[in-house]
């Protein structure tokens, strides 16, 4: 296991360890960057000072206040997934809590409603929910994504249109506090504290267990994709401009869902509908989306969620590697005008990669999120009706030039509109200057009050998180 520091932070985890394997790494542990400090994007290097892996809440509780008494800032880590490697601290120097040994399940047959560890990656969940009632909530398509982090940021998935993200699926959690405290937290619990968590997690506390209303899992479910490969991504523009005009009707189906993915050497729109064929057919959208080499398949709920794995995977997924991110949201009055679709395609065209592995994704939101008040929880985007993500990955380093390359692609968009546009957290984008305003915008200031009032000294903190009021960027 390699010799521990000599520091109070080492002896104070080592003595919560007790002498258990598995349990705490430090910087001169043997594979402490590959088997614990694995960061996702390689092009981010961070070391922590120490990364532990609780067996219990409590363990948790007694490493937070290890990092109190040492001054040290702590960070949760989940599935690890964060583009700027925000679950390792973002920066080095923090304590990480791994919660990957934190996978109890069980599932109330009366409510329905599921009790997951803070650990569990989506694919558990996914698994753990259709062993027990075949139930389902909405998330995310990439299946190594970890629920700590997907459910307090928000959690889009194809499902969301239909039933919310997956943080809305929340209704209590367990949680340990900067104090070291173990709370629960609900609408009528700690509200204040449910509040933030529920958008704004990762700066507010360390979730141990969810508390998850489910859903039967829909039955029949139509999967639609569409190739588009043209000589150029100018002529694509058309398409993608048809495309947008259907994710914005604020009429259209909620049990539909779509993205359009242009890459280099061309795109791909592809399309979830939760109902049969026929149901498919009878919601008129057959007729509305672009039509091309088309391929129209029915399957199961878990079938889908497959293949939508597989199609993850081709973008980022679990792969580590070094790339650069960049996102935007749009409200449906911040749409793309024809214009600035055709200005964006030639932009495509006409500038520089430094690398053949790219792809920008417009992906539709709405329906269900946006049935939620806006203030009702620390999540914000409740109005976009699209977001916009763009990837550029090193083959095999990252190049300033694709790093231009997707900024160019953010600048492009946004001087088309007149707005200033924000984003999701969940798309992390470390290059934003007012991140915690682009992140939470309506919310921060609640969330700013909150934080003084549970977080006063900063402990859960990563570059972007929120800080307490008064405070600013620390």
């Amino acid at each position: 296991m390699g010799q521990a520091p000599s520091t109070p932070l080492a002896q104070c985890l080592t003595a919560v360890c007790n002498n258990r394997a598995d349990c705490v790494a430090f910087p001169s542990t043997p594979f402490y960057k590959t088997a614990w400090a694995d960061g996702y994007n390689l092009d981010r290097p961070v070391v922590p000072i120490a990364v532990t892996r609780p067996d219990n809440t409590q363990d948790v509780s007694d490493f937070v206040k290890c990092a109190v008494e040492n001054n040290v800032k702590v960070q949760p880590k989940s599935g690890g997934h964060s583009y700027a490697n925000y679950g390792l601290g973002g920066e080095d120097g923090a304590l990480v809590i791994d919660l990957k040994k934190l996978q109890d399940f069980s599932m109330d047959e009366k409510t329905w409603r599921a009790s997951i560890g803070g650990g569990t990656r989506l694919d558990d969940v996914t698994k753990r929910l259709h062993k027990n009632g075949k139930r389902a909530i909405a998330h995310g398509t990439c299946p190594g994504v970890g629920i700590g982090g997907h459910a307090t940021i928000g959690g889009l998935g194809p499902s969301s249109r239909m039933w919310g993200s997956c943080l809305d699926h929340v209704v209590e959690v367990e949680v340990v506090t900067a104090d070291g405290s173990i709370k629960r937290a609900s609408e009528t619990e700690n509200e204040d504290l449910f509040f933030a968590l529920k958008g704004a997690g990762a700066g507010f506390g360390i979730i141990t267990e969810f508390v998850m209303k489910t859903h039967p899992e829909p039955g029949s479910v139509v999967r639609y994709s569409f190739t588009l490969s043209f000589g150029s991504h100018r002529e694509m523009a058309p398409v993608l401009k048809q495309w947008q005009d259907l994710v914005t009707d604020p009429k259209l189906d909620r049990r539909f869902h779509t993205e359009f993915v242009a890459h280099e050497l061309g795109a791909i729109i592809t399309a979830t509908f939760y109902g049969t064929k026929e149901e498919w057919e009878a919601s008129g959208i057959p007729d509305r989306i672009p039509r091309g080499s088309i391929s129209v398949k029915v399957d199961d709920w878990l079938g889908v969620l497959a293949e939508q794995a597989e199609e993850a995977a081709l973008y980022l997924s679990d792969i580590h590697s070094a790339f650069t991110a960049r996102s935007l949201a749009f409200t449906k009055d911040e749409a793309l005008s024809e214009e600035a679709i055709t200005q964006l395609m030639t932009y495509l065209d006409d500038q520089a990669r430094g690398t053949l592995l790219w792809f920008l994704i417009f992906d539709a939101s709405g329906g269900a999120v946006s049935d939620i008040p806006m203030n009702a929880t620390a999540y914000s985007h409740r109005d976009k009706v699209m977001f916009c993500q763009g990837y550029g990955i090193g083959i095999p380093t990252l190049t300033q030039t694709t790093k231009d390359f997707m900024n160019g692609i953010i600048d492009t968009i946004q001087g088309s509109v007149s707005q200033t546009l924000t984003t999701y957290p969940g798309y992390v984008d470390p290059a934003l200057t007012n991140p915690q305003q682009s992140y939470w915008g309506p919310n921060i200031e609640a969330l700013e009050s909150i934080k003084s009032a549970w977080d006063p000294n900063d402990l859960f903190h990563n570059p972007q998180s929120v800080r307490p009021k008064g405070k600013g960027k620390l």
